[in-house]
């Protein structure tokens, strides 16, 4: 399941990128007669009134076709409703508005994360419990630990901040069933200590009946607005950071590049561990591909932005052979790329190595 979880995250994430670039185009009239998602062979299609929607073999992205190079179509080549026949301006918004609708998804997912579920707070130390269970059975509420309590220590050793405290607080409860822990917790502003003795669980590790966190949520609207734009520049400047060390870098850093495998692989982990996560995962994975679709390289929306550019200085745009050979060019490049990305990183997936052995 957390694999199916994390296909999905990335499927929605390039439905909502290619439906940003479709709903400017038919918002403002301009014909777009196929939306597809993947490349390659077509795995299923429907013909709309206007537009074929598709899905393609290949998951490497999508796209959005337009009629006005279709050498089957039957729009007159003057018409003004067609793409190239339009204003600079009017271009711009269709190719644009793919980045512009990750950017803006991904601030809405950390809003409803933020009101709903909360982010990670990694600057304040200790793990926070948000429930526990109301049962007479539980070790947790027998010992007078309560929602809301955080906890510090255990036996006098400071857990830290963010997962980390997480990890070693689990760790320590597992390994000590039916053995006293002493528990140094944070109530209000009041610092107490309290014993359990987590109960043998049927996995055969201890439990004690409370759930974990260090996530902070903001239940009122306006707070998670703001608080999402914080959290969601935090992510925009760490991905912008990201990009110039691996583009400065490039010989050391080519080999952290992810294909679609390795995305879904990591977002798989991280629903298998700590689904709420799995918001801030679609988040950042949107503002990549964001910023990766504006870099000014040919298949890309940066390059097409490239070319009318270059026609708003020249005052024409350049000769329609010289573009589509630059972005045939490019595509192939792209799709040669994507395609090592997963033969690669589905060779290093654990599974299948293990397959080797």
């Amino acid at each position: 399941m957390s694999i199916l979880a994390a296909i999905a995250v990335l499927a929605i994430l390039i439905v909502v990128h290619e439906l940003g670039h479709f709903l400017a185009a038919r918002l403002q009239g301009i014909y777009a007669n196929r939306f597809s998602i993947g490349f390659g062979p077509v795995i299923w299609k429907y013909q709309g009134s206007e537009t074929e929607y598709a899905l393609r073999a290949l998951p490497l992205g999508g796209f959005v076709g337009f009629p006005d190079d279709d050498p089957d179509t039957v729009i007159p080549a003057d018409d003004p409703n067609l793409l190239r026949n339009r204003p600079i301006l009017d271009r711009a918004i269709v190719i644009s508005a793919g980045v512009i609708a990750n950017l803006v998804f991904a601030y809405l997912i950390l809003v409803i994360q933020i009101s709903m579920v909360g982010v990670p707070d990694l600057s304040q130390p200790g793990v926070l419990v948000p429930q526990v269970v109301p049962e007479s059975s539980a070790v947790a509420s027998k010992a007078g630990i309560k929602a809301g309590d955080v906890i510090l220590a255990v036996d006098g050793q400071d857990l830290g901040a963010g997962r980390e405290a997480i990890d070693s607080l689990q760790r320590d409860i597992q390994k000590s069933s039916q053995e006293p822990l002493e528990l140094t917790i944070q109530r209000s502003q009041k610092i107490l200590s309290v014993q359990v003795i987590p109960e043998l669980g049927e996995d055969g590790q201890g439990k004690i009946g409370i759930g974990l966190q260090v996530h902070k949520r903001s239940p009122n609207f306006g707070e998670a607005l703001g608080n999402g734009a914080q959290e969601y520049q935090r992510i925009v400047v760490l991905t912008a950071k990201g990009f110039w060390q691996l583009i400065s870098n490039f010989g050391e850093t080519a080999g952290q590049v992810a294909g679609p495998v390795k995305i879904v692989d990591i977002g798989a982990q991280i629903a298998s561990s700590d689904p709420l996560s799995l918001f801030q995962f679609a988040a950042l994975i949107s503002i990549n591909l964001a910023i990766i679709n504006i870099l000014p390289l040919p298949a890309l929306d940066g390059g097409q932005l490239a070319f009318l550019v270059i026609e708003g200085v020249r005052g024409k745009p350049l000769p329609t052979e010289v573009q589509q050979n630059v972005m045939q060019t490019g595509l192939v490049l792209l799709l040669g790329l994507g395609i090592f990305l997963i033969v690669r990183d589905t060779a290093n997936l654990a599974w299948v190595q293990n397959l080797w052995q």
